[in-house]
């Protein structure tokens, strides 16, 4: 018997990507990614407007025993330095929760999934700065 309670949303109050989405939109956005995968929605932890503040996302991370996962409004949410996204990433993933961008409707559900969506940020980063 699965004793998880569901996917925790999490978006954000800065810009990701330069895009600035008002939070009843990310919200919409997680809730609509949780029902077409019909998850269990639970309410939206609202990250920090401060750059580089990931509070929430790790106090998302304690909860990862007790979730599914946590679905983010976008994966471009994750942490730009990559030793810190991967270490997040993992930490869930040890914890038997995925992680999932319902903006690019992506999940990372294993270290492969981990892998191919890692590079894709990264590219993403050479694309900005090029």
């Amino acid at each position: 018997m699965n004793k998880r309670k569901g996917y925790r949303g999490y978006i954000g109050s800065r810009p990701y990507r330069g895009d600035r989405t008002p939070q009843h939109v990310q919200n919409l956005v997680v809730r609509d990614y949780c029902q077409r995968n019909s998850f269990n929605y639970l309410l939206s932890a609202t990250e920090y407007a401060m750059s580089g503040s990931y509070i929430m996302l790790s106090e998302t991370l304690h909860e990862a025993p007790t979730i599914n996962g946590v679905v983010l409004y976008s994966i471009f949410m994750l942490p730009k330095r990559q030793k810190r996204r991967l270490d997040i990433c993992r930490q869930f993933l040890k914890q038997g929760a995925s992680l999932h961008g319902a903006l690019e409707n992506v999940a990372i559900t294993n270290e492969y999934d981990l892998k191919k969506i890692d590079e894709m940020l990264m590219l993403n980063e050479v694309v900005i700065h090029s």
